[in-house]
Order: structure tokens, then sequence, then C-alpha cells
């Protein structure tokens, strides 16, 4: 298993199944031209955000700081990986697992390009808490962990004109004097240069900042502008493609700070800093202990009709159009016809 600088081992759970795709099945090959159009079902590499088909068998649940990855045991190609980020929802419930019968299971709900996935994943090993307690609780470190991650206007960053420090920050330089060139006549402020962000803040008035970490900037640049030459940072679309400029005088001054970032920039996207600090109590087995030699699947692929690989996941599964629409006296609109048993506050109580 490959992963991405900074990505951490936290848990290695054996014994999983993935009762949503399987319920005890041995599951079919898929080949790549039955994934939706840019994935690959055999991709040796996740994205944090992106949710990847496995096939239909239990296998080894890897819990990481940034996202869970299921892996077929007798197909290590065969695999899942659910990012935290795109995570909607996790639940415990009970499910029909063929393995295990009525068993209480983990529910995640998620969503990735605007469609919704559901997985469940069943421990086959009874008595063992530890699918519910790791997934939750490095789940929930990431979701209180987003400052690292997260560009942010006007938070809480400033106390009494000192910065906020997070847990394994640490300043490298303070600026002062730097005007925030985002009005026509400029905010003046205080620079923060540390090795996870750039802070800025106006003197006036602390709670108009920004935090911009390494992870989300685009390019650093000098560049002219009508206060004259200025840094210029472009954060990526992912936050919102933000432009932001600086002026730092004198000139050399601006070229030593824009040195500097860039150094740290450098080095951060080496090895990032996400900020998910979460330790089990049992120590899980090193990735070379888990790493096997990969061995040629002795398998034939049967030409057959083409089908969607997410559709064993989609939360509305049985679904094959839109339903009728129908008027709403709660919303005082026309919505699509709700599945039966399911209500609109329901619905308002998963997404809460």
């Amino acid at each position: 298993m490959k992963m991405r600088s900074g990505e951490v081992l936290i848990d290695c759970l054996e014994s999983i199944e993935d009762t949503k795709g399987n319920n005890g099945d041995r599951g079919q090959w898929k080949t790549n031209r039955d994934c939706p159009a840019g994935i690959s079902s055999f991709s040796s590499s996740w994205q944090e955000e992106g949710i990847l088909w496995c096939c239909k068998t239990r296998g080894r649940l890897l819990v990481t700081n940034l996202r869970i990855i299921w892996r077929s045991l007798s197909l290590p190609r065969v695999n899942l990986s659910v990012g935290y980020n795109c995570i909607i929802n996790i639940t415990t419930r009970t499910a029909n697992s063929k393995l295990r019968g009525q068993t209480e299971a983990l529910y995640i709900l998620t969503k990735c390009n605007n469609t919704r996935f559901e997985f469940i994943f069943t421990n086959v090993v009874p008595g063992s808490p530890r699918l519910f307690t790791s997934v939750i609780a490095v789940h929930r470190a990431y979701e209180t962990s987003k400052m690292y991650r997260d560009l942010k206007l006007r938070s809480a960053l400033i106390q009494n004109k000192q910065l906020r420090l997070l847990p394994q920050e640490q300043i490298y330089d303070k600026i002062n004097g730097v005007w925030n060139l985002s009005s026509d006549q400029g905010n003046l402020g205080t620079f923060f240069i540390t090795n996870v962000r750039i802070v800025w803040h106006a003197n006036m008035n602390d709670s108009f900042n920004v935090s911009i970490p390494y992870l989300q900037i685009r390019s650093i640049k000098v560049r002219d502008s009508k206060f004259g030459l200025a840094l210029v940072i472009e954060s990526s679309q992912q936050s919102g493609g933000y432009v932001l400029g600086f002026k730092i005088d004198p000139v050399e001054k601006l070229q030593e700070a824009v040195k500097e970032i860039n150094s740290l920039h450098k080095v951060y996207s080496a090895n990032p800093i996400f900020g998910v600090d979460y330790e089990m109590e049992e120590k899980p087995q090193s990735l070379e202990d888990l790493t096997v030699e990969q061995v040629q699947d002795d398998v034939e692929i049967e030409p057959g009709e083409q089908t969607d690989a997410f559709v064993a996941y989609f939360a509305d599964e049985n679904k094959q159009h839109d339903r009728e629409p129908v008027f709403s006296e709660e919303l005082g609109l026309a919505v699509e016809k709700l599945k039966d048993g399911f209500t609109l506050q329901g619905l308002w109580e998963v997404m809460t």
C-alpha cells in the first residue's frame, strides 16, 4: 500500500466484512471500463477527498489520519478508500450479515461529486469494539483539526496581539507593518510565518484576519500593483481560489519574506502536517509487516453488460430515475416524492 506524504497508519483491523457490497459473497471481478469516467478501480494511490470502488469480499481495514482503506485479503488489488473529507455521517446500527447474522455494524454516509454513497462494515470477529472506536475517534480528530488544512477568514486566531499556535506549530518570523491590499486604501497589520501556515491580522481589529495553510497555497509571487511591488498568494480552487495581496516595505524585506515562505512551503510539501493527532492504546503492525508480495491474479475477465462499479454503494441503491414531484406543505414548494418510511424531519437529522 502506498501512502501519500504526511499520511500515517493509526490502526489496522483484521476480518472486516464489506457488508454493503459483499454480505458474505466472494464477489465478481470488474474491469476498469466498469468504473465512472476518470476513476480507476485498481488505482494504487488515493486522494484525500476521493472514493474508489472495491470488490465484494471481506478483508482488512486500515485507518490512517486521512482516510479509511478496506482491501480484500485474497485480492489486494481489490480495494476501497474513503477520505474523511467526504464523510457526512458515521453511525452504528444493526445490519444483516450472512457471516454474523443480525449484528452491530458501522454505517458511513458519504458524498462525492454530488452523489451519496453508503458503506457498511462489520467485524467478523465478535466482541471487539475497535471497528467503531477507531474510525469514529479518528474522524472526530480530523474534523476538529481543520485549521491545519482549511483557509480561514475572520477566525479566532489572535489573543493579546499574539498568534494562537496550533499543536506542532512554530513561528519562524513575525513582520510588522504589512498592508493587506484587499481594499482600495489597504489595511495595516501584522504577518506571522509559521511551519504550517501564513497568518495576517489587522492591527486595529484582531478579528479582521486570514489564515492560509501551505496545503491550500497554489502559488507565491511578487507582482506589481497600484501600491507598488506586492506579495501575491493564490489559494487552491478547493479553498475558494482567493488571490491575496500584501505589501511589505522595503523591497529587500519583501524579497526575504517571499524567499522564506517559498522555502517553508517546499519543506511542508515534502512532509505535510495535517494535524490529526491520535494514538491507539494497542499499536498496529507497521507497514513493513503488513506489506505482502503482490501476486498476479489468475482470473479471466468475461465480457458482459457494462455496469457502474459504484451502484452497490449508492445510498439510494434501487433508484433508477427521479421520483415524481409533489407539493410539500412544510417547505412550501415542490420536492421529489420521498421513499416510503422517510420523512423530511428524518433527512434533516441525518444532515445535522
